[in-house]
């Protein structure tokens, strides 16, 4: 939570340094490519009895937004499949996942007047869980709905052109199962930053 609320406060500097002015367009549709590394929270739960920690990883990007008012857009977010391992304290390593974010965001984009436009979303995250190993047995991960914060900010390189850095919170918790019964819930509660290029059309 103090990093999401971090990103707000980046946010809000960028804004507050910003003159109102030209807009995003209604009908406006943007594609951007790029890289996000997702990094869950230090604590992640008891699993089996012991403190868990899950790795971060770092992978490929994808973004698609329409605007459905000047400034206002729903953007959809998607990436190549994250791995994570699992660790167990007292057990050393329990096993490894991999994961799928797909992000569904309601974007505001301030107008400027200067390169940089800074933008504030919130949305809805589901993360499914898929191809779990582990030494220990048969090691499941169940599916996960939560809230999703997006804060960032674009900087034109061109006029249909920008390169974008943003910083997104996920709530992410899902409850996992060794051998078919549960061992608890891993609270992964990420924070994700990405780095993209992004075209306007």
């Amino acid at each position: 939570m103090k990093r999401m609320v971090s990103a707000l406060a980046v946010s809000a500097v960028l804004v507050a340094g910003a003159a109102p002015a030209v807009a995003q367009s209604q009908g406006d549709w943007t594609f951007g490519a790029g890289i996000a590394n997702v990094n869950p929270k230090s604590n992640n739960g008891t699993l089996a009895g012991g403190a868990a920690t899950i790795n971060d990883d770092t992978q490929l990007s994808l973004t698609v937004e329409y605007f459905i008012r000047d400034n206002l857009g729903i953007e959809l977010l998607a990436a190549t499949p994250f791995e994570h391992d699992i660790t167990i304290a007292g057990v050393g390593y329990a096993g490894t996942t991999k994961q799928l974010p797909p992000t569904l965001s309601l974007n505001y984009h301030f107008p400027t007047k200067g390169k940089v436009k800074p933008f504030l979303g919130v949305g809805v995250n589901y993360t499914t869980f898929f191809e779990e190993s582990s030494p220990l047995g048969t090691l499941s991960l169940d599916d996960s709905w939560g809230l999703a914060i997006n804060a960032g900010a674009d900087w034109q390189v061109s006029d249909n052109g920008a390169l974008r850095f943003n910083v997104r919170y996920m709530d992410i918790d899902s409850e996992a199962f060794l051998n078919g019964a549960s061992i608890g819930t891993a609270e992964i509660d990420p924070v994700v930053i990405g780095v993209a290029y992004v075209h306007r059309f």
